[in-house]
């Protein structure tokens, strides 16, 4: 049996949904509305819009995807992902200054 095998559990998956997606409409209707707002700046504006964006993004990750439940998996792709990245990082550093003796680099002498 899955995580929703009662019709009380059921209901509750199916009133979070809903709220999430109530939610979703309601930050659509924001974006248009602070679209048609000057906060002062371009840069004001774009910081309000990626904020409710994120917000929306994270709404749909975490419900609709089922992201805050799948902590474990997600951790450990996280990690992965840092590993390689600072591997990556460490050997373009590593390598910076390794180049045959008749090379010019960036136009040098």
């Amino acid at each position: 049996m899955g995580e929703h095998s009662s019709p009380e559990s059921i209901k509750k998956a199916v009133r979070t949904y809903m709220f999430v997606g109530a939610a979703l409409i309601v930050g659509t209707g924001l974006t248009v509305w602070a679209s048609f707002i000057h906060f002062g700046s371009n840069a004001w504006n774009i910081t309000v819009a990626l904020i409710i964006a994120s917000v929306k993004s994270f709404l749909v990750a975490g419900y609709f995807m089922h992201l805050l439940s799948e902590k474990k998996a997600i951790y450990a792709t996280l990690a992965t992902t840092a590993f390689f990245f600072v591997a990556l990082m460490g050997l373009t550093l590593w390598s910076m200054n390794d180049f045959p003796s008749f090379t010019q680099v960036f136009g040098g002498k």
